[in-house]
């Protein structure tokens, strides 16, 4: 009877919290984690088959957005996880954010709160085949990070929506290399549902043309990632494509590979998009208004058509002293509207971030940090923006708890 009460206590506990793992697939930094179930009620854990994550990450930030500094308190992360493998070749994830819309949307038929609900089995070492709503494939080590771990995203990854029901199928020639493949609805919603009613395209000269619904609108994305060196060298390369709406469609390259050593941990990636309407929405977000200045007026819900972005991001984690954690993080990125002159090549993002960490019980995934984050946005002087800067001091905490 204790023993049960235990456990109903824990499971009720987690629902009220959050949890996360790692991006694209069951990872996540599990470790060697002492579990609530464990620490309170002494249960044993037999198998491997239900795990209870939640993750929680807070602090107090002072921000700086241009004009004066402000301050507040905030929540950064909140989200369950329950996963486990039921066999050596069937298992399954689910994350679930608890800050999110819980409305399910017209494509998939899930809420955008659900990350990830997906079965997967292994039909043999080499070959693996996942469906359900997943994290999409895309490479990079930012974009595969546990987003909790992350102070800021790149503009690109923050943009984009990647959430997505579908398959994945994929196969290891070799422990060390892994090939994946992956089809996958482009958007949780019709098109109407996630860009809004009455979309249209903008082109040069101010040309606007209606955008429809797809008939297909579906992603294919290739992945490799690679290990050599006993793991201490890493990649995460892919290339996919996107339908939009009809006749357009978006073309994404990702190149991520990482220096993983016992006390430094050190990635470069380099992401490009390239848009037939803007997906991810930067350039339409900055320009729109400004490009129909002297004119009527910008339409009421339109996208620049044909934008490409490019982002450079390098990380470093190094674990210079036992509990302690320095990380230096910076970003280089880029927007261009390729047939609007004033749009081309209009826009450089800088970012700079670096952060001290504490692990306080060995025990557990418990850090806090001070972290200073900051961002330079340049302007063309055709394009009609003014530049700015944004700074953010945070203290706070993380903690992935595992509750069983």
């Amino acid at each position: 009877m204790k023993k049960t009460l235990t456990i109903g206590l824990v499971l009720a506990l987690s629902l009220t919290a959050s949890a996360q793992g790692g991006n694209t697939r069951m990872g996540g930094n599990d470790g060697d984690y002492e579990s609530l179930a464990e620490r309170i009620g002494k249960l044993e854990k037999k198998n491997d088959a239900f795990n209870v994550y939640f993750n929680y990450a807070a602090s107090a930030q002072m921000a700086d957005n241009g004009d004066e500094w402000s301050s507040r308190f905030a929540n950064k992360q909140l989200r369950l996880e329950i996963k486990g493998n039921i066999t050596d070749k069937l298992f399954y994830r689910l994350r679930h954010r608890m800050n999110k819309a819980n409305n399910a949307k017209g494509q998939d038929n899930f809420a955008k709160a659900t990350d990830i609900m997906m079965v997967g089995y292994n039909f043999s070492d080499q070959l693996t085949v996942m469906g359900g709503k997943m994290c999409q494939i895309w490479g990079g080590f930012e974009f595969d990070e546990n987003p909790m771990y992350i102070y800021e995203y790149s503009d690109m990854v923050e943009n984009m929506d990647n959430f997505m029901a579908g398959v994945v199928v994929s196969y290891k020639p070799v422990a060390t290399q892994e090939i994946a493949f992956e089809v996958s609805d482009a958007n949780n919603g019709k098109l109407n549902e996630d860009y809004g009613d009455n979309l249209v395209s903008v082109g040069p000269q101010h040309k606007i043309g209606a955008l429809r619904q797809a008939n297909h609108p579906l992603t294919f994305i290739a992945n490799w990632n690679g290990s050599f060196f006993n793991d201490k060298f890493q990649t995460r390369w892919s290339w996919g494509t996107q339908k939009q709406a009809k006749g357009t469609s978006s073309t994404m390259l990702v190149f991520g590979q990482r220096l993983n050593l016992p006390k430094l941990q050190w990635y470069i990636d380099y992401m490009g998009a390239w848009d037939g309407m803007d997906r991810l929405g930067i350039a339409t977000s900055d320009a729109m208004d400004s490009y129909f200045a002297n004119t009527e007026g910008a339409p009421g819900n339109g996208r620049f058509s044909d934008v490409n972005y490019n982002s450079f991001i390098t990380k470093l984690n190094w674990q210079f002293a036992p509990k302690w954690n320095l990380m230096l993080k910076g970003t280089y990125e880029t927007a261009t509207v390729k047939d609007i002159e004033e749009l081309k090549n209009y826009r450089k993002s800088i970012g700079w971030i670096g952060s001290l960490e504490y692990y306080p019980v060995k025990s557990q995934d418990f850090r806090m940090f001070l972290a200073y984050v900051g961002k330079k946005v340049d302007y063309t002087e055709k394009c009609g923006l003014s530049d700015y800067n944004t700074n953010r001091i945070e203290l706070g905490f993380m903690y992935r708890i595992k509750c069983y």
